[in-house]
């Protein structure tokens, strides 16, 4: 098939946004259709941007986040339907109602989202301890400020909560628990909670006036903020201080891994194979039930600008290719997408390293019209 149209699309979506690189992927139930990238991962070094580039990952946590709470009540350990004061006592909503995990997952808890710009450590440097950041976190005035169990409000700090109880659940740091139960099972080796040694990084970009660096320097932490380049400032390489709600860095590759696993219902798929189960390695082995994983795609809880499910939300609108959920990832320097469209069998991710959204929904039609063979 001829992509000539598709990359120049993908190159000129980047250039309208004045995003200086993107990475994406495309994958059907059965494999890869597409991975590359357009622009530059670094503008000093020119590096090009690529599908094996590692992008931080920001929100697109959350689903996986999500899916390691399901495979918990897969495997009986976990009532998602509990209050999450069985699991964690001393966590209490002020009002007779009381979050259930279930909605801590569908930003239904009634907590608030507090901007998280400075919730960011160098990497290389150890985070927070993530139980003391989350009671820090819930001992400030009014963390819930909505009403439990009621409409659609997003929330950083819900998935903090939902981290610390598998967690407890499991009797292992969050961080392992997902890496042994999920990131090593679908075979994401460029994919962690920390920058994989070896792998090629991309550069986070603001582009924002020369004058106001400054001003952004003093509101970040300490030695966040790199050299200019043009009208960028870059950023020097950082993690988020709370992993359940935005901690992993990865690839497209491996983002797309993991969609292909929800495509799947469930299912890992070994990477590069044509279908479920048919290829030595983490093939065969189901992460979730396949009645548990078309749950955590339905989307029940309304908010104000997306519907919500398990894990992922979505536009009240339906999209003229049919039903889809997706996930944003989107934070300081970077800003990036992984959409499902489980009707067509097919899943896209972009990953790019500027905070500047750019037309991601022409692409994707492109890409969903095209006869991939």
């Amino acid at each position: 098939m001829d992509l000539t149209a598709f990359r120049w699309a993908l190159t000129d979506t980047a250039a309208k946004a004045r995003v200086p690189g993107m990475s994406v992927a495309v994958v059907s139930r059965e494999r890869v259709l597409y991975s590359g990238g357009t622009g530059y991962a670094d503008l000093h070094a020119l590096s090009p941007a690529a599908a094996e580039t590692v992008y931080p990952w920001f929100s697109m946590t959350k689903p996986v986040t999500a899916t390691a709470a399901l495979r918990l009540s897969d495997q009986g350990l976990l009532d998602l339907h509990a209050p999450v004061h069985e699991y964690l006592p001393w966590l209490r909503a002020p009002g007779p109602a009381q979050p259930t995990v279930w909605q801590l997952l569908s930003h239904s808890a009634g907590l608030g989202n507090p901007l998280p710009v400075r919730w960011i450590h160098p990497a290389g440097t150890t985070g927070p301890d993530q139980e003391q950041l989350l009671r820090k976190l819930m001992d400030r005035r009014r963390a819930f400020r909505y009403r439990v169990g009621g409409a659609g409000h997003y929330s950083n700090v819900g998935y903090l909560v939902a981290a610390q109880v598998v967690s407890q659940v499991s009797g292992e740091p969050f961080t392992s628990y997902v890496q042994r139960e999920i990131l090593g099972p679908l075979g994401m080796d460029s994919t962690g909670f920390s920058y994989p040694p070896g792998r090629p990084a991309a550069t986070g970009y603001v582009r924002i006036r020369r004058g106001l660096a400054p001003v952004l320097a003093r509101i970040l932490p300490p030695g966040t903020l790199g050299p200019r380049h043009g009208d960028y400032s870059s950023l020097t390489p950082f993690l988020v201080d709370g992993a359940g709600y935005g901690g992993l860095v990865g690839t497209v590759l491996d983002a797309a891994e993991f969609a292909r696993l929800h495509l799947n219902d469930g299912l890992a798929a070994a990477p590069g194979t044509t279908a479920p189960g048919t290829a030595a390695g983490p093939a065969g082995n189901r992460i979730l039930q396949e009645a548990t994983a078309r749950a955590m795609r339905d989307i029940q809880v309304k908010g104000k600008q997306f519907d919500h499910s398990a894990g992922w939300f979505r536009k009240h609108t339906r999209g003229p290719h049919g039903s889809y959920v997706e996930h944003f990832g989107t934070g300081l320097g970077f800003w990036n997408i992984m959409r499902l469209y489980p009707e067509r069998g097919r899943a896209i991710v972009l990953m790019s390293n500027s905070s500047t959204s750019y037309d991601y929904a022409t692409l994707f039609s492109l890409i969903l019209r095209m006869p991939w063979t």
